[in-house]
């Protein structure tokens, strides 16, 4: 019954015009034309979070992995806790009802650390993800006349504002959580230093991607099962992660693309290979680990395309336009915020053993201050204009 009405709620909100619309639309291309009337439909802001993280708790309590609580005030609590309701961490009910029934006193460096998060977070989403945000819209919305390669630099700012948007938000939400005493878990593991696509998906949207690995994967069998239904697995997997993202075709399209990428490593048994920190205790990385950070960045950048288009045929079309003769010249505007995501891969190259960059300032207090000062400046007076954030419609 709790998976019912919890899917049941989701499946409504989410998805309901998207399958009354499809199903409409696969009649109409047999010459069969049906009259519907569709729902205005509001949906609850981040209702994919909260939904997922009630239903591990009932998962979790089938499976006996934990004790149904006892404290409605401390169960509610985890549901609707403020910092991380809307766009997570999805957090386990193992980890977060215990917190809030065991006594806390203010804890003046989690505080603190907290607050640097929190700085952190601000920037990346105010500074970076807010500023590049309206080109990449301009960009996608006027593929058609845009030249090869300002489409290429769109796609690429689009990898860097979604990923300034989501972490800068998770940053934020655990920098909030650990100013009470709590603890959320990491989300984000500095994706784009990945050396291949299943190092990426243990770095990317750590919660979500967890979550999946624990009640759908696992359960369908794992790799603990023959190779046909592995490929099954991988490609149920991804092609739901794309599913949750949205009432879209794109987003399955996205998430099918990605199991795709995934198939090869797994077959070969090269999935789990890159498990610790890149290049780790080396300023520069070796002639290897860029070319695999590379491929693994250029394939991810592809399936963003997916991601962000409209539709199918948007993204074909866009993808179109990258390939042209056009690739070769200067992108337009291309000076305006290029240096912005170059800044982030610097600094979060030289901490990326942090979980984040700004926890362990191995400076003097007269050149870490200054630091903090520039960065809460840059959010206060540079910061762009894009206030929404790009994971509170999923």
């Amino acid at each position: 019954m709790s998976l019912a009405v919890n899917l049941g709620l989701l499946g409504f909100f989410k998805y309901y015009n998207f399958f009354i619309d499809s199903f409409v639309e696969s009649f109409a291309e047999v010459g069969v034309n049906l009259s519907y009337h569709s729902l205005q439909i509001i949906l609850p802001v981040g209702i994919s979070f909260y939904t997922f993280q009630t239903l591990s708790y009932t998962i979790d309590i089938y499976r006996k992995n934990i004790e149904p609580t006892k404290d409605i005030v401390a169960f509610f609590a985890f549901v609707g806790f403020f910092p991380q309701l809307v766009a997570g961490p999805i957090e386990r009910a193992k980890n977060l009802i215990p917190q809030f029934t065991a006594p806390r006193k203010f804890d003046y460096h989690k505080a603190k650390d907290g607050l640097k998060q929190i700085l952190w977070g601000l920037f990346k989403k105010v500074m970076i993800a807010d500023n590049i945000g309206p080109y990449v819209d301009d960009i996608f919305a006027h593929s058609d006349v845009y030249s090869g390669s300002t489409l290429l630099l769109g796609i690429i700012y689009f990898a860097f504002q979604i990923y300034c948007d989501f972490s800068g938000y998770s940053d934020i939400a655990i920098g909030v959580a650990k100013l009470f005493g709590f603890d959320l878990m990491r989300n984000f593991a500095y994706p784009y230093f990945s050396r291949d696509i299943g190092e990426f998906w243990r770095r990317w949207h750590i919660s979500l991607s967890t979550w999946f690995r624990d009640y759908l994967y696992i359960p369908l069998g794992g790799s603990r099962v023959g190779t046909w239904k592995k490929i099954r697995n991988i490609i149920i997997i991804f092609t739901v992660s794309g599913f949750w993202h949205g009432a879209n075709w794109t987003f399955v399209a996205w998430g099918f693309l990605n199991g795709l990428y995934f198939i090869p490593l797994m077959l070969i048994g090269k999935n789990r290979v890159n498990t610790g920190i890149t290049s780790e205790g080396k300023i520069i990385p070796g002639i290897k680990v860029i070319l695999q950070i590379g491929i693994t960045f250029i394939l991810t950048l592809f399936a963003w395309i997916f991601f962000r288009a409209d539709t199918i045929g948007h993204a074909f079309q866009y993808i179109g336009g990258i390939f042209s003769e056009s690739l070769f010249i200067i992108p337009e505007n291309f000076k305006r915020y290029f240096y912005l995501p170059l800044i982030l891969v610097v600094i979060e190259w030289v901490y990326r053993d942090k979980d984040h960059p700004l926890r362990d300032l191995k400076f003097p207090a007269w050149i870490r201050w200054p630091f903090y000062y520039v960065l809460i400046y840059c959010i206060l007076n540079l910061g762009g204009s894009q206030e929404s954030f790009i994971y509170f419609q999923f």
